[in-house]
């Protein structure tokens, strides 16, 4: 209990024959949860009946009608949890309406109090609405997310501010622009700790804590984000059924409801049918660019003679572990392609002085300062938190007071002085834990984590409209690439693949081991051999799995938990040979839908609007980069993973550019 304040009162208008309010006297308690803070009023009587404390389902977006409580329902014989914590877990909203009573004029004074007590969590609440009355005390009124308000909540013995006060150490109040009684809830930081718990534990052992506790330990956090892209994409037909509670319990729980899919077909997906895309091509692998590679492609200045041709030697084969330092400057957008080794150490100076004025801004805050900047304070705690476990296992990282984690956390907190509008969301710790581990460098290191933000940017903000869009695109790429695979998953309610968030959020840090993450990482900043590329990524694990998932008839848990449990199984080299391959079936598409077209970036003018266009009279071919297979003809590491028969000869075989 952080908060406590009695002689707070709710004014009802329940009056029998006058026109004077009855006082309902309270306790108003703010209550710090592992995962939430609860606020909670209840009238100020000890033989209160708990029954008729108000509940409302998770996520329910508008609640109109009174619901039982565990004391209720257990007489009942349902199989909600009974404890009183667990119930408040489940607690957003509450609106109020009157429960009817068999016997109106035999209520209890205590009975009719007790039909006001509520509690909701912060992360629902929207606004605040503070005044003062004309008798003297102040009084508030809250605003949840779904509209619903609250009773005011009259504070008799005054200070009301100590409870904003106490508020905004959890959220961050702002006052409307439009009236000044207002303050609004900024959703920053409700938004990051949507994403605790998100990347934790991808093996069995985060079934297990489902399984025990699955909305207060992990799922409940997982399951907001989750909830968030499944609802933006499921139709407005709401009369979608769930599946079997006696199959979806045993991993989600029935006491998290919101996690059924919409097996209807999204409004403006093509139906993809009657398209070959014929066989996947043989893909091989070459050795990664080597020293000598990347030096007979500079000039006497330093710039990059042949760009196209460096790329495709990368997307062929990585880099080996010394150039990283240097070519992931280019890569990302730190270093222009075209610039001189002199015009990229006056670059390195100007950006030193940059980010060291940016650092100091945060640096100079004093606690004082710190005491009044929620946001910056907020920003510096879950940082704090994230960069005390970010690849811990890895020597740059492990041991306490480890230099690495002392940058990455100065860098993360220098970012948010960079894009204060977005700051810091958990996640992002993971995309800035590669690049400083190449660059060594806490200057270099934030100026490509930068760059790599302005491509990941979307994934970050409030809305998450990147997420939702890429979620997209992959139904649409997955569908064409195989329509079965799909219409299965459709089946266990796993159509639209939120399975594969954690994939996307962080371009598969947590999937792949840390080295192989430095391999698949410059291969994707090539932006070769089309746009959106890690989506085909996507699209080559799920193939690869496709048949253990419907050989064994794999249900909605099922599905799941296997996805997770994939993490550090995966074998990057095999996956990019596939992705790759997957890509080159695409674009030699002669047929290829126009909404495909368009996520891969493919010009094509026989691109048809829909499926059902035969083939295109002009024989047009797709305008797409062949050179890339052209150029580099003899691979060494096979589709297979095995070494390839002519390896000998391609060692020794010089590459030109194309």
């Amino acid at each position: 209990i952080v908060y406590e304040q009695e002689g707070v009162f709710i004014h009802s208008s329940c009056g029998k024959n006058d026109d004077q309010d009855n006082l309902i006297a309270g306790i108003l308690r703010v209550i710090e949860k592992e995962n939430e803070v609860v606020v909670d009023w209840r009238p100020l009587d000890e033989t209160l009946d708990t029954s008729n404390i108000l509940y409302a389902g998770k996520d329910s977006s508008s609640v109109v009608e009174w619901t039982q409580t565990p004391k209720e329902k257990c007489s009942r014989g349902t199989d909600r949890p009974s404890s009183y914590e667990a119930e408040w877990d489940m607690v957003t909203t509450v609106s109020f309406k009157k429960k009817p009573h068999s016997n109106g004029d035999a209520t209890t004074h205590a009975n009719r109090e007790s039909k006001w007590s509520f509690l909701f969590s912060l992360t629902d609440l929207k606004s605040i609405k503070q005044n003062k009355e004309g008798m003297g005390w102040s009084y508030l009124v809250f605003c949840l997310k779904d509209d619903v308000k609250l009773p005011a909540l009259h504070f008799h013995h005054g200070d009301s501010k100590s409870l904003i006060k106490c508020l905004e150490k959890h959220v961050a109040l702002n006052e409307s622009p439009h009236d000044e009684r207002v303050l609004l809830v900024k959703t920053q930081k409700s938004l990051s700790q949507s994403f605790e718990n998100l990347f934790d534990e991808p093996s069995y052992g985060l079934l297990q804590k489902w399984k025990k506790d699955p909305y207060v330990v992990t799922m409940g956090k997982f399951s907001k984000v989750t909830n968030y892209i499944v609802g933006t994409l499921r139709s407005s037909d709401q009369s979608n059924q769930r599946r079997p509670p006696s199959e979806m319990a045993d991993f989600f729980n029935d006491t998290i409801p919101g996690l059924k899919i919409n097996q209807q077909e999204e409004p403006g997906f093509e139906v993809i049918t009657r398209i070959d895309l014929g066989k996947q091509p043989e893909v091989s692998r070459r050795e990664p660019v080597s020293v000598e590679e990347w030096a007979k492609n500079m000039d006497s200045e330093g710039r990059i003679l042949d760009v196209d041709y460096i790329k495709r030697l990368i997307f062929k084969g990585g880099l080996c572990h010394t150039l990283r330092k240097e070519a992931w400057k280019f890569l990302l957008g730190y270093f222009p392609w075209n610039s001189t080794k002199e015009e990229r150490a006056n670059l390195q100076k100007r950006k030193t002085d940059e980010y060291f004025r940016m650092k100091l801004q945060w640096k100079s805050v004093s606690e004082e300062q710190e005491k009044r900047n929620s946001r910056l304070r907020d920003y510096r705690s879950l940082i704090e938190k994230d960069v005390n476990r970010t690849d811990r296992t890895n020597k740059f990282y492990e041991g306490e007071d480890n230099p690495g984690l002392i940058l990455l956390h100065d860098i993360l907190m220098t970012y948010c002085m960079y894009d204060f509008d977005l700051g810091y969301v958990q996640g992002m710790s993971d995309l800035l834990s590669p690049v400083l581990y190449v660059m060594e460098n806490e200057v270099d290191a934030f100026w490509c984590f930068v760059s790599y933000m302005d491509q990941m940017h979307q994934n970050f903000e409030e809305q998450m409209q990147g997420m939702k869009t890429q979620l997209i695109q992959l139904s649409h790429l997955l569908r064409l690439l195989d329509s079965g695979f799909c219409s299965y998953l459709e089946s266990q309610d796993s159509g639209y693949l939120y399975f594969c968030f954690r994939w996307l959020l962080i371009r598969f840090k947590r999937e792949f081991s840390f080295q192989d993450i430095l391999r698949l990482w410059e291969v994707m900043w090539t932006e070769l051999p089309c746009q959106n590329f890690h989506l085909l990524l996507c699209c080559a694990i799920l193939e690869s799995e496709k048949q253990q998932i419907m050989d064994k008839h794999y249900g909605f848990n099922e599905i799941l938990k296997h996805i997770n449990e994939l993490s550090m199984k995966i074998d990057v080299e095999y996956i990019l040979c596939k992705a790759e391959a997957i890509s080159m079936q695409m674009m030699n598409c002669k047929e290829l839908p126009q909404t495909v077209s368009e996520i891969l970036g493919i010009e094509n003018s026989s691109v048809t609007p829909d499926s059902d266009t035969g083939e295109d009279e002009s024989g047009a071919e797709l305008s797409c980069p062949t050179s890339l297979y052209q150029s580099i003809s003899t691979p060494v590491i096979a589709a297979n993973g095995t070494r390839d028969g002519a390896q000998q000869a391609a060692e020794t075989q010089s590459l030109t550019p194309a």
